[in-house]
């Protein structure tokens, strides 16, 4: 059976302000050893030091055919077509490798998408492809359904898709992460997991939520952390899913329930279900996107997304929070063009108070 457990290595261990070298030797022995073989990487990822970690602590000390590794074409990088392959052997160069098992069109959303269609990376990479030096072509993903089924129907080359899915993304408004999910499945694209344990906003529970995982463990003696990730993991499409695993107690952890995979059951999905409803209430606004506001508003603010956004951030602290806000407000309004017509409180099934709310939403990310 394909194991499922992914190396994301964007949070690497660390030791004054370097990649901590006998740490991830040891986290990758111990990786390799119970059978995984998946490592995730990009230039970008901890200011280029973990393209050069991989190179010196896994290309140099592993055979090539052992490993699959991925790494990304990032948009800040390349300014034109021809700066493209210069920039890939670079990468090849400082990773310790003569191919990429896979290379993805990194953090695809409506508007850096117009970008690598302009200096025809997607062609680019199918001409790697060609060349031998990449084996699949894939895209990394953070944006909404619509956009990601845009993408893929026009680029059929595209073999592989990573999105952001955990037990608390998969119904946001915001992040969309069960819509993307069913993109990938109608056009058969397997799907790559980033953020299953949300930047580690899902280990770091409250009381009562971790009483609820507690009271279903029965000695098996499962993180919480184990949720998340077999959450994530339990989809029949999903291929990898990836774990930013920064110590070796962590990759201890994710190996002992996923060097053989069991699926959530009944009674954990019911636990997650109850976890989920325990974190909506910690300060978040109780809005179910069901989008009444949304039409009326004349100032186009696409309200309940940035409500999820602000949710994010302030039950999780979501690193990714900032960036979706500015993917919500790149065509539409931002919460501070709100000119307290009041419509949207007018429509509102939950009766929330929306331009209060906003005025909360602008705050936090603006």
């Amino acid at each position: 059976m394909e194991k499922k457990l992914g190396f994301g290595c964007m949070r690497l261990p660390m030791k004054d302000g370097n990649v901590d070298y006998d740490e991830f030797n040891k986290m990758i022995d111990y990786y390799m050893e119970n059978g995984f073989n998946y490592f995730d990487t990009a230039h970008g990822y901890i200011n280029g030091l973990s393209e050069k970690a991989i190179g010196d602590c896994l290309s140099k000390r592993y055979p090539r055919e052992s490993f699959v590794l991925t790494d990304k074409l990032t948009e800040n990088y390349f300014k034109k077509e021809e700066d493209i392959i210069p920039f890939f052997e670079e990468q090849l160069k400082i990773c310790g490798v003569d191919y990429f098992d896979y290379y993805l069109m990194h953090s695809q959303n409506r508007d850096n998408y117009k970008h690598f269609m302009e200096c025809n990376a997607y062609k680019v990479g199918s001409k790697l492809k060609e060349m031998g030096k990449i084996k699949h072509l894939g895209i990394s993903f953070h944006d909404t359904a619509d956009i990601l089924d845009m993408i893929l129907s026009e680029h059929p080359e595209i073999e592989i898709v990573q999105i952001q899915l955990n037990y608390m993304d998969y119904e946001s408004a915001g992040v969309q992460s069960k819509k993307c999910y069913e993109v990938c499945e109608k056009y058969n694209k397997p799907v790559l997991v980033m953020e299953p344990i949300k930047g580690g906003g899902l280990v770091r529970l409250p009381d009562n939520a971790k009483k609820v995982f507690d009271s279903i463990n029965k000695g098996k003696n499962l993180s919480y952390a184990s949720y998340a990730v077999r959450f994530a993991a339990s989809f029949k499409n999903v291929y990898k899913v990836l774990s930013g695993m920064s110590d070796f107690e962590q990759i201890k952890d994710n190996v002992s329930y996923m060097k053989e995979f069991v699926p959530l059951n009944s009674e954990e999905y019911e636990a997650i279900d109850q976890v989920k409803e325990i974190l909506k209430a910690l300060g978040g606004i109780p809005c179910t996107a069901c989008r009444y506001c949304v039409e009326g508003c004349p100032k186009k603010i696409s309200i309940p997304d940035l409500f999820a956004c602000y949710n994010a951030k302030k039950q999780f602290n979501d690193w990714n929070s900032g960036m979706y806000y500015r993917i919500h407000t790149k065509e539409n309004g931002k919460a501070s063009d709100c000119i307290k017509c009041g419509k949207c409180e007018r429509v509102c099934p939950q009766h929330l108070h929306v331009r209060e709310l906003l005025e909360k939403v602008s705050t936090e990310f603006e």
